[in-house]
Parts: structure tokens; sequence; C-alpha cells
């Protein structure tokens, strides 16, 4: 079942600040920080991807994975009315990942 645009709303509203963007894919979502891919939402679910620091700030993980054959995320559902909650760890998984790599230029084009 794909996500729908209230949810993702709701999401948006949730911990929203103009540096978190989504982009929809294949019916579901995903979450970016500063471009940074932080998280997922899947079947009206919201996923944030696995840091050691985040782990800490949950303290309590439910990890599963978002769809078949991806790798386990953190399942969010006790503090999605939590804003503030939502906002900080937010920001504590996006400064815990990687920069996103460069985008390779297609061949053929300047």
């Amino acid at each position: 079942m794909a996500s729908d645009q209230k949810f993702i709303d709701f999401i948006m509203d949730q911990v929203g600040t103009p540096q978190i963007t989504y982009k929809k894919m294949f019916g579901e979502y995903g979450l970016y920080l500063n471009n940074k891919l932080f998280g997922l939402v899947c079947d009206n679910k919201l996923f944030i991807k696995p840091t050691p620091s985040g782990r800490e700030f949950i303290k309590d993980v439910i990890e599963v994975a978002p769809y078949p054959g991806a790798k386990p995320s953190f399942l969010i559902e006790e503090k999605l009315e939590n804003r503030d909650w939502l906002k900080k760890l937010v920001v504590i998984t996006a400064n815990e990942l990687s920069e996103p790599k460069p985008k390779k230029k297609k061949a053929g084009k300047k």
C-alpha cells in the first residue's frame, strides 16, 4: 500500500523546517535534511535511518525493514505527535550521516 499525501504532510509539519524536503519514490517518500536522506515514509509509517546517536536518543528502539529487501530502520510510532522530540531525532540522525556523494554527469552532457 502506498503512503498518502495527508500522512506525508503531517510528518512534514511535525519535523518541518525549510531544510527538510521529500521526494516521491514508487508511491513512497524519501525524507531529506540538507540533501541527506535521513528517513522514509512507507505504508504511512515513519522510518528513520539507524545511527548510534539516534539509537541512544530513542532508547527503546524498534527496528524493521520499511519494505521487503530493505535494511532495517528505526520505526517511529509512539512519538509521532511529539514535534520537539521528532525534530531532535531528525537533526541527531542527519548530523551523523555522511554527506551525499556528488552526482555523476551523464555521458554526452556538458
